[in-house]
């Protein structure tokens, strides 16, 4: 059959109103079933999400369909009772115009343009789209999207109902503009991440070239090492957590104190319930200036019998002028016993001196020692207080540089650390990365493109103004708002959108959503797409397994897409754990749960 002609056997209705780009469709009184059967074809008609289209000679323009519904209906919910007619069965369908192309049968090719400059008419017909002609729609978007970047785009999967053509999406745009992930539990948001890092991985340009992607992941649940061995290197917070146990390269995450902020630091020792304490906070503030001016040799160390009214003596060359323009937030190495001991000794001053504190205020400090003793005893966090050795390049290289022989994608297992400490080193690890991009050169940053992966976003950036969240909502909101500009993009990955904050999330302007059953999180989801696609959220909640819509700039049209499948090997472990398959099975020896209770305690 020759494509794109007006043919009756695919006519469906006519045009009786236009808004915009929304339309209404009044159906054929002819039909009397939802199907049509076309060279051995079923076409549903009204499906949601389907795509209609309308002639305007060689000239197609192309609508998503929104609803379909009766006509009485429609009426009664525009109050228009008076025009209802006593057994009126007509249907209406709501479509959204996305698109147009002239069609060239000479050629076989569809000139294929996103959004539409032509509007139709009333009383113009509208007819199914076939399968065939959705396969050359598709293959002429993405050809146009092709044509704007030097390689070609990265495979997503196959659009849904056009013979298997592949779903591809473009890196640029992905990346430098941000996306976000969105899905239910079990409805393969972990797989789709990992099918797209796959493709990435995979992918070669036109030289024959692999790619050599800059990604850091954030995993919290010590799931993605399984998917990519060989190809990644793990990173693990807490080397005792049941989650660490990668399959590719692995190593100790190596975050010391001393690269964090000063709001990053105020926040692990004082805690989000004592946030507010101003002086707690100077306390700290204080504290933490003077042991980095140490490090940077501005002043000399506190000597032992150092007395609390003591001033500060500097290095020789140096002055007060250096120490108040010097930025207590700056990356410098400090000894942390310096640290306790200004706390101590300078700004605790005893009891018996010249000038004793008031017992608040003593304590505060008191107060502050005992937390940085719990933390310095926490095996959880060895990997901020433990006295590392390592420079600020060797902290650097765990996330950027050429040092992993086995590729560049470096999964950070947070798996087994509190919310309140995985938000602090997210936020660190993310304010890293981008004054690392600041620092670059233009031409450094075009060679060094980075892109942070934030699973489980709601853990980080959620919409809510908890203490405990503040510095990583801070950092990642920095990265979304002005990381493009640098070369420093962010994908989030979430199973509650309503739950992420609405700043970062309307930065992003590509979104995969799969199935989405919560009422709160597809409306949420709705404000941020364009107008002319919102309808599309109304099928989200009956979207299969590894079914998504794809809209956004990287996509080359909005659609709706079965997401690739990857082999058991490339799978994280994410899957649910089976009871009966569990139940069928001999329990734990006693054996097996001392080893438990090992990895558990560490002795």
């Amino acid at each position: 059959m020759e494509l794109f002609r007006e043919q009756s056997d695919l006519r469906i209705g006519k045009v009786v109103e236009i808004s915009g780009t929304s339309i209404r469709v009044e159906m054929d009184p002819a039909i009397t079933e939802l199907t049509r059967t076309i060279e051995g074809r079923v076409y549903a008609v009204g499906q949601l999400a389907s795509v209609v289209k309308i002639h305007y000679g060689r000239r197609v323009l192309f609508a998503y369909v929104r609803m379909l519904r009766m006509k009485s209906e429609l009426l009664s919910d525009e109050g228009q009772h008076q025009r209802i007619l006593p057994g009126d069965d007509s249907r209406i369908l709501e479509a959204d115009l996305f698109a147009e192309g002239t069609w060239s049968p000479v050629q076989a090719e569809l000139s294929y343009s996103r959004g539409v400059e032509t509007y139709p008419l009333p009383l113009q017909s509208v007819y199914l789209t076939t399968t065939d002609e959705l396969e050359a729609l598709y293959e002429s978007a993405e050809r146009v999207a092709g044509e704007e970047v030097v390689t070609p785009l990265v495979s997503l999967g196959e659009y849904v109902g056009a013979n298997g053509a592949q779903c591809r999406a473009n890196i640029d745009r992905l990346f430098s503009q941000h996306c976000a992930v969105l899905g239910s539990t079990g409805s393969g948001k972990s797989g789709t991440v990992a099918a797209l890092l796959h493709s990435i991985l995979e992918h070669k340009d036109a030289q024959e070239r692999p790619l050599k992607p800059r990604i850091v992941l954030i995993d919290p649940h010590g799931e993605y090492a399984a998917a990519f061995p060989g190809k990644s290197t793990v990173y693990s917070a807490y080397t005792a957590s049941a989650g660490s146990e990668p399959d590719g390269g692995s190593a100790e995450l190596k975050l010391p104190f001393w690269t964090m902020s000063g709001d990053e630091l105020r926040t692990l020792i004082i805690g989000k319930t004592e946030a507010e304490a101003t002086s707690q906070n100077n306390i700290i503030y204080k504290a933490l200036k003077h042991s980095r001016m140490v490090g940077a040799g501005i002043v000399k160390p506190l000597r032992e019998e150092v007395k609390g009214d003591q001033e500060e003596e500097y290095v020789d060359g140096k002055s007060a002028i250096d120490a108040l323009a010097f930025d207590r937030d700056k990356p410098v190495k400090f000894s942390i016993a310096e640290f306790r001991r200004h706390i101590d000794e300078v700004q605790g001053r005893k009891e018996n001196e010249v000038k004793p504190l008031a017992k608040t205020e003593r304590k505060s400090v008191e107060s502050i020692l005992d937390k940085l003793s719990v933390l310095e005893s926490d095996p959880r966090l060895r990997f901020i207080m433990a006295d590392h050795q390592e420079t600020l390049q060797d902290i650097l290289q765990q996330f950027v540089g050429s040092r992993d022989a086995q590729g560049q994608l470096r999964i950070v297992d947070i798996s087994g650390l509190p919310n309140e400490v995985a938000g602090i080193l997210t936020a660190a690890i993310a304010r890293i990365l981008f004054n690392y991009k600041v620092w670059q050169k233009r031409e450094e940053r075009e060679r060094d493109p980075i892109v942070l992966v934030c699973e489980e976003a709601h853990r980080y950036v959620p919409d809510r103004g908890d203490a405990q969240y503040r510095e990583a909502q801070d950092a990642v909101r920095r990265v979304a708002r002005e990381g493009r500009k640098y070369g420093l993009g962010l994908m989030l990955v979430s199973q509650r959108p309503a739950d992420v904050e609405s700043t970062v999330l309307s930065q992003c302007s590509s979104w995969i959503v799969l199935r989405l059953t919560n009422g709160a999180d597809q409306e949420h989801v709705s404000r941020f797409l364009p107008d002319s696609l919102a309808g599309l959220t109304k099928i989200l909640s009956s979207l299969s397994r590894r079914e998504a819509v794809f809209v956004g700039e990287a996509a080359a049209l909005p659609s709706r897409i079965k997401i690739r499948k990857l082999e058991e090997g490339q799978l994280p472990r994410s899957a649910d754990i089976r009871y009966s398959l569990g139940w069928t099975q001999t329990p734990l020896s006693d054996d097996e749960l001392t080893d438990v209770v090992t990895r558990w305690t560490g002795y």
